[in-house]
């Protein structure tokens, strides 16, 4: 029902769509339960690949054997799950996914309160991007809103987006949580072999936090903005490596937090 100073109006409306995806991990004939998170359906193996990206369980697309859902006719929801089989001798210690992570769509992980596990999952420093105009930042808030088919719909969704240094989108992933759609870029990545992300700049809606900054750091993407503002350890987090923090975007202003040394002077 819509209300207006004085209408009201019985109608439909388009929702964004939100569900659980469990992500479990196939090792040497064990299974184990990685995490929970809540997303939009679409992309799933990118998101699952992605996030184990983040998390230091898959290092990159040679560990993975295959992805596929649960053929278990009991499973009572296979299309909300995912198994990622990692190949014969892959590294793995269960201990990792001790804590039985549960991700929600809004915050993703909280309470990293430390650099440490950045520094754990990616020890390098993301690589090139340079003389980027301002023009060129400017014009990308306004390109991702005219590809943001979903949100156009709803109203209901974050977006992430991949450019070149010559502003050509490369990714475009939609969620209801941004480090679902991040995730899902640095999945598709990872995937086609295409890590680490040099030389790329990775646009974001909402706000820029800690974990929007870390999973960038993670796909090698030297270049972060957001159309909001970033948080404190977001801009600690990217000085710490190298990277190109921006802020507040939008067609005719930007904040540069970290990195201004890649941005050419107008």
């Amino acid at each position: 029902m819509r209300h207006t100073t004085d209408v009201r109006k019985e109608l439909d409306d388009q929702l964004a769509v939100e569900e659980p995806l469990e992500m479990r991990i196939l090792a040497d004939g064990f299974q184990f339960r990685a995490a929970v998170t809540m997303r939009t359906p679409g992309h799933d193996f990118e998101l699952a690949a992605g996030f184990l990206l983040s998390e230091g369980l898959v290092p990159d697309a040679g560990t993975v054997a295959r992805m596929f859902r649960p053929e278990d006719p009991h499973e009572p929801q296979p299309e909300n799950v995912i198994i990622v089989e990692l190949k014969p001798g892959t590294p793995f210690h269960p201990k990792r996914l001790s804590r039985n992570v549960f991700t929600s769509s809004s915050c993703g992980i909280c309470g990293k309160n430390s650099l440490d596990s950045v520094w754990e999952v990616c020890p390098s420093r993301p690589q090139g991007l340079d003389g980027v105009s301002p023009e060129l930042l400017c014009s990308l808030p306004d390109r991702l809103r005219e590809v943001q088919a979903v949100f156009t719909q709803t109203g209901g969704l974050h977006a992430a987006a991949l450019f070149d240094e010559f502003g050509k989108l490369l990714l475009l992933r939609e969620d209801v949580g941004r480090h679902n759609a991040v995730d899902k870029i640095n999945g598709r990545l990872l995937l086609d072999d295409q890590l680490p992300a040099s030389g790329r700049l990775l646009l974001v809606s909402g706000r820029a936090s800690f974990e929007l900054v870390q999973k960038a750091v993670i796909g090698g993407i030297p270049a972060l903005a957001a159309v909001g503002a970033p948080s404190s350890l977001a801009v600690l987090t990217a000085r710490e490596f190298d990277m190109t923090l921006v802020g507040f975007l939008s067609s005719k202003r930007f904040n540069v937090y970290s990195g201004a040394e890649r941005i050419r002077k107008a």
